[in-house]
């Protein structure tokens, strides 16, 4: 009995082991539609790699790190899936150990928030039509007009400052 019970955890911690080593190799790659920003986390979460190309930098930059972080958020939500394949071919789902791992790493990697369009006038390019808010009439600069000479201040006497 008690050889029987050690052979069965002997064989779990091998499964486990396994599972272990599947978990390490799990990355997720996410692209942007145009392919510019290509973004690889680990099965960590962490970014691995962040590759942008030459177009990348058409986007302002407030956007270019939103994109980014859009895209690491997605490359993490699918972290989850991965390692319930990884689950699933060795240990098993029925496993409570391994549930506790799949349901921290959902918690961890949650779906991220739906893409958002970007506000208009922030695309590359893009000509944003002004609001009527938007409009200031132009300013009229106002000459100083012409001085009289007796307007100025007159502290030197009635020569010139040269003196």
């Amino acid at each position: 009995m008690v050889r029987e019970w050690q052979d069965r955890a002997a064989q779990k911690a091998e499964k486990f082991n396994r599972l272990q080593q599947q978990v390490e190799q799990i990355s997720v790659t996410e692209s942007s539609r145009d392919g510019a920003i290509r973004v690889t986390v680990a099965s960590t979460g962490m970014l691995q790699d962040l590759q942008l190309a030459d177009n990348a930098n058409n986007r302002p930059m407030p956007r270019l790190g939103a994109e980014i972080m859009r895209l690491v958020q997605q490359a993490q939500a699918k972290i989850p899936d991965q390692m319930q394949e990884a689950v699933e071919g060795t240990v098993g789902l029925a496993d409570s150990a391994a549930q506790h791992v799949l349901d921290q790493a959902r918690k961890h990697f949650p779906e991220p928030p739906p893409e958002e369009e970007p506000p208009r006038g922030t695309r590359p390019n893009e000509i944003r039509p002004a609001d009527e808010d938007d409009y200031q009439p132009p300013q009229r600069r106002q000459s100083p007009g012409r001085r009289r000479p007796d307007d100025f201040d007159d502290d030197s006497g009635n020569g010139s400052f040269l003196r």
